[in-house]
């Protein structure tokens, strides 16, 4: 007989053991569930479901909501998400994902939610979404209870084996510098300005990502700044998430900067720094396909390598 309950402090251990079973395209360490779940800031063990065979763990699902505010006083009120489900293959079609999803809707019911969404969380998302092509059934499943999709990011790679400033970036270059912009890495006088102006010119996420970064693992040297007669005007990096040297991003230029070709300097900049320390590849988990941002990538060979659906329900 199958028993319900939210997680309790030990459970981390089989459901890391569960995950890797199943989710093996997409595994997880200890480690890494830790930080990214249970020192969560917004980690409500009430919204951490559990299913149980005896004392066999068979299914899994997670929901959260905002308990801190990711900027000012904005706690997003009326939503939730759900960061990751999983059952065990012996067990599935048994309903058990089913009871899942109503005991975690019916958590955030309690809180007043009204719409759930999966799983553009932030900041501690595993994925952006839903990959329908490496997990089809899942994909099904959100569907038949109402969920759909609202947007499709893609993740990109990049081998930078052959990666090489071209003749064409370094003119670029050249023409920039004599209008007065310049490309230099980060100083401790750049912290405040960028991470303000990653924060309200793009996403709350993006300055956490650089605050948070510095104050772990990332160093300043990864971090380039773009400024056209000393304003802040873009700015890029890599190795702020996790830790991880080959995870490019966030990267960003000012909208009224936009056609100079800024993004294109900050880009090839940046993958330079990247093989000059040795990296072999840069990848992110999100961008538009269609965005401008995308065909910059792909000019600068980026290849999508997966596909994502953002997908939300009403509750």
């Amino acid at each position: 007989m199958v028993t319900y309950r939210s997680y309790q402090s030990g459970d981390e251990v089989e459901i890391v053991n569960l995950w890797n079973s199943c989710l093996p395209k997409d595994p997880i360490t200890a480690s890494r569930f830790r930080n990214l779940v249970l020192l969560d800031a917004n980690f409500d063990p009430n919204g951490l479901l559990l299913a149980f065979d005896e004392a066999k763990l068979v299914g899994c699902m997670y929901g959260v909501r905002r308990l801190l505010p990711m900027i000012g006083t904005e706690l997003e009120e009326e939503s939730g998400w759900i960061t990751f489900f999983f059952v065990d293959a012996n067990y599935q079609r048994k309903g058990i994902g089913s009871e899942l999803l109503n005991q975690v809707i019916q958590f955030f019911q309690a809180a007043n939610r009204k719409q759930l969404l999966f799983a553009s969380y932030a900041p501690n998302y595993i994925l952006p979404g839903l990959d329908k092509n490496v997990y089809p059934e899942a994909f099904r499943f959100l569907q038949k209870y109402g969920f759909q999709t609202l947007y499709s990011p893609v993740a990109m790679d990049r081998s930078l084996i052959d990666f090489h400033k071209t003749d064409e970036i370094k003119q670029l270059k050249m023409e920039r510098e004599a209008e007065g912009y310049t490309i230099t890495t980060a100083n401790n006088g750049d912290l405040y300005e960028v991470i303000q102006f990653a924060t309200t010119i793009f996403n709350p996420d993006w300055g956490r990502a650089i605050r948070e970064g510095i104050l772990q693992v990332l160093p300043l040297e990864r971090i380039l700044i773009a400024r056209h007669h000393g304003k802040l005007v873009g700015f890029c990096l890599y190795g702020g998430y996790e830790g991880i040297a080959e995870r490019f991003g966030p990267f960003g230029v000012d909208p009224n900067q936009q056609g100079k070709g800024l993004g294109k300097l900050l880009l090839h900049e940046c993958l330079f720094h990247m093989k000059a320390e040795g990296l072999h590849n840069a990848w992110f988990l999100w961008t538009g396909e269609k965005s401008t941002a995308g065909h910059l990538y792909v000019k600068t060979g980026f290849q999508i390598t997966r596909k994502f659906h953002v997908m939300k329900k009403d509750i």
